[in-house]
């Protein structure tokens, strides 16, 4: 899968797996994805759909009891090439990531200023003085307001918003090439969110970053990413630019994700379409698709081989047998109505199709 620029991250048939008292889960499967110089890249999907996993994997922030298999390259280097030396400056410097919760990110019994300059002074070797400097400069940089007095205060003492803009000047510290943004806006009010998402942005043009942007959330990555990854189970189901993927998406995943998203164009008390049925369970993974049994397509095919990532033209990928808007997928839609079930057991009355 060719990106349009030089490449800043090839990742090649990523699996990470987990050793549980129960068993083993696997929480990556096969994903290979490019993502070149100053390009954005948003990976969506419901909760528990491998997301902060594979990013984490990226930036060798992987669990005790997990394994990876596949390869990784960031800036052309192949992580496990890295000497350990070179993996003490690696990460952080080359690679970067905002977390999801600022409270669990920031320590709460140290001041901003000391967790801004720790890594400069580690990575950079820069001096203490020196690093307060361009601690300061970063807040400013993050439109944190009187930020010589942020530098003092504790992390409790700001709010959510300041608290993730913290976070992410932590993040920029060493001038990472590639940014990893897991689910920034997080409890963050609607406002605040939009402010996060477009200091990313700007931040990205302004230095010529990488960036990889984690949502659940379609209506986020719209307008936000270049291009836009879809996850489900683990599996990439769909990749495409924005543009193509908003504009003809093939995965009936991604379309059931649009359809529960909220709309200003909905009439009042529109009803909802949530995804029926729950996520698969990866300790005891589906043999076909992962998506079959929540899906209104869902044919004898589906249950039983999983469809392998094909791209269907230019740069639009999908794991599909019966994919949206394609002869053979209002064939398998149509037959599935008229019997009232899908091969998998999907009731598609009007219940069902509401069902919560």
């Amino acid at each position: 899968m060719a990106a349009t620029t030089t490449p800043m991250l090839e990742v090649d048939d990523l699996r990470v797996r987990f050793a549980t008292p129960a068993g083993t889960i696997t929480a990556v499967d096969g994903v290979s994805l490019t993502l070149g110089e100053r390009e954005s890249i948003a990976i969506v999907g419901e909760s528990g759909s491998g997301k902060s996993v594979f990013a984490r994997t990226l930036i060798n922030l992987l669990a005790g009891n997990g394994t990876r298999t596949g390869t990784i390259k960031i800036g052309g280097r192949d992580i496990d090439e890295l000497s350990t030396a070179e993996r003490k400056h690696f990460f952080g410097v080359q690679a970067a990531m905002v977390f999801q919760d600022p409270m669990t990110s920031l320590n709460p019994v140290k001041r901003i200023g000391a967790q801004l300059t720790e890594a400069m002074r580690y990575h950079l070797k820069m001096g203490k003085e020196e690093a307060n400097d361009r601690a300061v400069g970063l807040l400013r940089q993050v439109h944190i307001p009187s930020p010589e007095k942020r530098m003092r205060q504790y992390p409790h003492e700001l709010s959510g918003g300041m608290r993730q803009r913290v976070v992410i000047a932590m993040a920029l510290a060493c001038e990472p090439r590639l940014l990893i943004a897991d689910e920034p806006t997080t409890a963050l009010d609607v406002t605040v969110q939009k402010a996060i998402l477009d200091l990313l942005d700007d931040l990205r043009a302004e230095r010529n970053m990488s960036l990889i942007l984690i949502t659940h959330d379609l209506g986020v990555a719209e307008g936000r990413a270049d291009r836009i990854g879809v996850m489900y189970a683990g599996r990439l189901m769909e990749l495409a630019t924005a543009k193509d993927l908003f504009a003809d998406m093939r995965h009936p995943y991604t379309q059931a994700l649009l359809r529960s998203i909220p709309s200003t164009d909905m009439a009042s008390h529109t009803r909802l379409h949530p995804i029926p049925g729950r996520p698969p369970d990866l300790l005891n993974p589906p043999q076909g698709c992962a998506f079959a049994a929540r899906c209104r397509h869902a044919q004898p095919e589906c249950v039983d081989i999983k469809p392998n990532l094909l791209e269907s033209s230019g740069d639009h990928w999908y794991a599909c047998h019966f994919p949206v808007g394609t002869s053979e997928g209002r064939a398998a839609l149509e037959r599935n109505e008229t019997a009232g079930v899908t091969a998998a057991g999907l009731p598609l009355d009007e219940a069902a199709e509401e069902f919560v």
